[in-house]
């Protein structure tokens, strides 16, 4: 029985008939998922639940939670009860981040709101050039969210669960529709930042139980945006192929004798280094666009980490059949200096912000493409020394193109700015109403993950913002 050749032998009995015979019932209960998501195309390659009107997100992620009463959502009334107590009826019983066992004082608003296209839209100053393409975005003024600490927040609006571990909306995309390029990873992470940055957990970005090869990947804001992408000195170019189809031909070896989708996750994306040694440096080659266009974005220095470098670069990712582009500027945590770091922050998104939309709308591809801009919860109406606390009940964003109306504000806060009070909007309905633009049914989209229908809306059952939809 000590015999390697036997104890070999047998373990290739036992695969190959009885364990194998358990492969193909696991195969029949899961497979079926992992098989057709390991295509490029997605489970639902063969068809959407309804006519998508998008293709592709960039996700503008303003990490730290801009202040919502100083960029989206003007409250007079605030402003005239600045350096009062604040009323109590709002605040009793409510979850507050640091401000326990204080005094609670309003502090009204440091900058002017001015009205901005033929609709209207009140923008903060701090936001000139996102007011002038008023006419193209949708602000929503009544989201909500549940977790009150930035982590847990940014996770919250990424994956839709509190529970670490979850797939993000980025992966949870990929999965359905698969990606349009197989030279780039088809989820892309760019991150800058300014005075206030918080750092960001490359959790959120995950795939969580999904299979990894849907996850996202953070390319460098600086230098070399993929680490070791060139070959060594001494390796050529065909000496690295018949590398990489010898490590395939081994994963495909053991893919043949194990059921692991991670194996299929190894061999493309062995496949897709190698594409990318050539795709990539011509994709950061941002220093090759008209003076006009880096003019319009505001960049200075192509490839300095910058958001407005990081900007030109997702339109060009996007152009090359990237699906989903995550830009973070950690520079909105501003529990004290808000009237001197705010408008750094906005100074450094406003204008590549507005470009992007513009830019893409000259392209055409505004129509297919979601933009959606904001953070993780807004800031308090009251006062922190010289800033505002975390707040959840009510923060702004804004979105645009792919089937959303320009040109309207959506929702409500109460007076003072406390509350969402108007056609109240949850994380878990702008998922629902992201998956719709894609054409995706989201109580039809799920994965099945320790015996529950797992889906990135929760079990609850929100919904599509309709009034938003052109």
């Amino acid at each position: 029985m000590s015999d390697p050749l036997l104890s070999l032998n047998r373990r290739s009995f036992l695969n190959k008939s009885f364990a194998g015979l358990g492969g193909i019932a696991l195969s029949q209960i899961m497979g079926s998922q992992f098989a057709r998501a390991e295509q490029w195309g997605g489970i639902l390659s063969g068809g959407t639940h309804i006519a998508p009107r998008a293709k592709r997100v960039i996700h503008l992620c303003m990490a730290g939670g801009p202040s919502h009463v100083d960029s989206f959502d003007p409250k007079p009334e605030l402003n005239k009860l600045h350096g009062k107590p604040f009323p109590t009826s709002f605040t009793q019983g409510q979850q507050l981040a640091q401000l326990q066992n204080t005094v609670l004082k309003a502090r009204g608003s440091f900058v002017q709101f001015k009205k901005y296209g033929q609709g209207g839209t009140e923008i903060s100053d701090l936001f000139p050039h996102i007011g002038s393409v008023a006419d193209d975005i949708c602000v929503i003024r009544s989201m909500h969210t549940e977790q009150i600490n930035h982590d847990p927040a940014q996770a919250f609006f990424n994956s839709g669960s509190i529970v670490k571990g979850r797939p993000c909306m980025g992966s949870w995309l990929l999965y359905g529709l698969g990606s349009e390029t197989n030279e780039l990873p088809g989820y892309v992470v760019l991150l800058s930042q300014s005075a206030g940055a918080q750092p960001v957990s490359s959790r959120q970005w995950s795939a969580g139980f999904l299979p990894s090869k849907f996850q996202g990947v953070q390319f460098q804001s600086k230098g070399n945006a993929v680490h070791y992408v060139g070959n060594p000195d001494g390796v050529c170019q065909s000496a690295q192929r018949q590398m990489i189809d010898e490590v395939n031909r081994l994963n495909g070896s053991l893919a043949e004798q194990t059921y692991d989708p991670e194996i299929a996750t190894r061999i493309s994306q062995y496949e897709m280094a190698f594409r990318m040694q050539s795709s990539v440096p011509e994709l950061t080659a941002i220093d090759n666009e008209p003076k006009h266009i880096l003019d319009m974005y505001g960049v200075n220095n192509a490839g300095d980490g910058s958001f407005a470098s990081n900007c030109l670069l997702a339109r060009r990712m996007l152009e090359r059949g990237v699906r989903f582009v995550q830009l973070y500027h950690r520079g909105w945590d501003h529990h004290s200096n808000i009237e001197k770091d705010m408008p750094t922050a906005a100074r450094l998104t406003d204008q590549a912000s507005a470009a992007l939309l513009k830019d893409l709308k000259q392209r055409g591809m505004l129509d297919d493409t979601l933009i959606i801009w904001g953070g993780e919860f807004g800031r308090t109406p009251m006062g922190q020394g010289s800033g505002r606390d975390h707040h959840i009940n009510a923060f702004s964003l804004w979105l645009a193109g792919a089937g959303i109306q320009g040109g309207i504000v959506h929702g409500a806060t109460d007076e003072l700015g406390y509350n969402a009070v108007e056609k109240r909007t949850s994380v878990h309905d702008l998922h629902a109403t992201m998956l719709h633009l894609f054409g995706i049914d989201y109580n039809r989209f799920s994965y099945k993950f320790q015996g529950l229908d797992a889906r990135l809306t929760g079990v609850e059952h929100p919904s599509v913002i309709k009034d938003i939809l052109s």
